[in-house]
Order: structure tokens, then sequence, then C-alpha cells
């Protein structure tokens, strides 16, 4: 089958695998759209993003409007004549003049099982909701959230140790894979788009700082997923008795009983609601991370001391 001509819309690390899957299965990448550059770093440099990064780097046409909402942007798009655009993780609404000009239509590369968690934080929603498995979906857009037509989907299993680094990664990779496989069926007339159950929908809403904080009053179990699904980033942390933060970085739910929040060993053990939390591994704001034991050591902590609970931030 001769490739087609495409334009990819993504912006993240994880809409990267897709767009050179694509490049690599022999399809023409006319051009590929970007959120504009944002400020980063120490010196609030801007940055492409990595899908801009990885375009230019191949050579490829790049856009970087910030919206696609104004006639220009629309004329310009269909001036590709595409065959279709697949989008990852792009960031930015796709009105209706976008979503129906390529032939074959917009492709979507979605990180879960649609209908569940639509939106924008579908890997962490999916952990910390306790799902036994996550997934991607290709779908066909329409002007709806992530409401399209399912083109493929596949799926994987959320074990106990399952970070959302590790599943963002894992469903990237996977994506790229039913991206290629996907446009192959929708090219040949062999594939075409289901419904999505509505009564089964439920939405990733977006990450914020304040859902970081552990609350020693909620189960164990509940909190070893917080700190699996906010890293790296809005990050868990904990209270610190004397003031300031701890950021936990890796944890466990073990067996233990005590007050919300009491400290029951040098192991950095924590009561919570039910069982305990091990705090593995901990970074203090402008230090090292290092073992939780070592953090209590050296904070002259002992077992007894409680972290706070339920404070705002």
């Amino acid at each position: 089958m001769p490739g087609l001509r495409l334009a990819f819309l993504g912006t993240p690390d994880f809409a990267v695998p897709s767009l050179t899957a694509l490049a690599e299965a022999g399809h023409d990448i006319v051009c590929v759209y970007s959120q504009p550059p944002r400020p980063a770093g120490r010196g609030h440099k801007e940055r492409p993003s990595p899908v801009q990064q990885t375009a230019e780097a191949r050579g490829w046409t790049v856009r970087t409007p910030a919206s696609l909402k104004g006639p220009e942007a629309q004329a310009a798009f269909a001036d590709l004549r595409l065959d279709a655009a697949v989008v990852a993780a792009y960031g930015l609404i796709l009105p209706e003049a976008v979503l129906d000009s390529p032939r074959l239509g917009c492709l979507n590369v979605h990180a879960s099982l649609l209908p569940r968690w639509r939106g924008a934080a579908p890997i962490q929603r999916a952990i910390l909701a306790g799902d036994r498995e996550t997934g991607v979906t290709i779908m066909q857009m329409d002007e709806g959230l992530d409401t399209g037509g399912i083109l493929l989907q596949r799926a994987v299993p959320i074990g106990p140790e399952t970070t959302a680094a590790r599943l963002h990664d894992e469903l990237a990779a996977l994506g790229a894979e039913l991206i290629v496989e996907a446009l192959a069926g929708l090219a040949a007339g062999t594939l075409a788009g289901r419904p999505q159950d509505e009564a089964l929908a439920c939405y990733a809403d977006k990450l914020t700082r304040r859902e970081g904080r552990l609350d020693w009053r909620r189960p164990a179990a509940d909190l070893a997923r917080q700190v699996r699904a906010l890293a790296p980033w809005p990050g868990a942390f904990a209270e610190l008795p004397v003031g300031g933060r701890l950021k936990v970085l890796a944890a466990e739910a073990v067996e233990g009983r005590g007050a919300a929040g009491e400290v029951l060993d040098e192991s950095m053990t924590v009561a919570c609601g039910a069982d305990a939390l091990r705090l593995l591994q901990v970074q203090k704001a402008g230090k090292a991370p290092v073992e939780g034991a070592a953090f209590l050591r050296g904070a002259r902590l002992a077992a007894g001391a409680v972290l706070p609970s339920g404070s705002e931030t």
C-alpha cells in the first residue's frame, strides 16, 4: 500500500513514538503541528515541544499556531490536501472544518480504553482509581471530547508496582504500533469505527498540585496508588511536623496500626486510616533523594512523631 499524505498533531513525549512510527511505515508527513514553545528552565527560555524538536530534526515542516479556530489557520490546513491527520496529545481543540478536511478524517491516539477515562489525564486517573488494566484506543475523531468511533483498542495490565511514568512509556509505544495498523485498515476499507457506550463513560480531569498531598486518614493502599500515579508530576508529598514538605518518590502499603500520620518505626512507616505506608524514597526541597529511613535519622524524627493530615495547599 502506498504511503498516505498525513499531518501529525501532537506536543509531548507521549506523541513522539507515533510520529516516528508513521514515518518508518512509509507515510508522507507533509506537516507537523505542535503547541507553541513554552518558557522552561531557570532562565524561562522558550523551549520547543518534544514533537517539534523531533520534526525539525527530520526536516519536516512544523507549524505552532496558538489556535486552529481562525479561517486562515483552517485554510492552511485544508491546503495540505491530506489523506488523514493523526492526533496524539496535541492539547488544542480541532474545529469541525479541520476534522472534516482530510479524506479519511482525523484519528486520535488516546491512552485509555475508551469510553473509560476521556480527557486530559487518563494514565494517572486509571492508577488512582485502582483499575486493573488500561490501554490505548485509536479513535475516529468528532467534535466531542474523546467521543468518536473506536477503530482499535488494546489493553495492558496495571500491576501493584506500575507507575505513571512506566505506564506512559508503555502506552506511547503501543499507540505507535496501533496507529500504523489503524491507518492501514482504514485506507484498505477493512476497518470502521464502532460507537462508544456512553453509559460507561468517565472523565480524567486535569491533574492539580493539590492532589499530591498525602492525607494519612485515607487507606494506605489509596496513598500507595497516589504516589505511583502522580510521579513525576505533580508528585506526592507529605507535610512535616515542623513545617515544610517532603516529596514522596516511592512507597508501599504494609500492615501497621496507629494514629493517622504516626511514624511507627525507623523504616519510616506511617500509620494510615487503614494499614500503613512505608516511605521508601523521599526528597526534601533542594536536596537529593534519600531512603525514607535515612531521612528520618537526619531529620531527627523518632517513632511516635506525627505527620500532619488534612492541611490545604
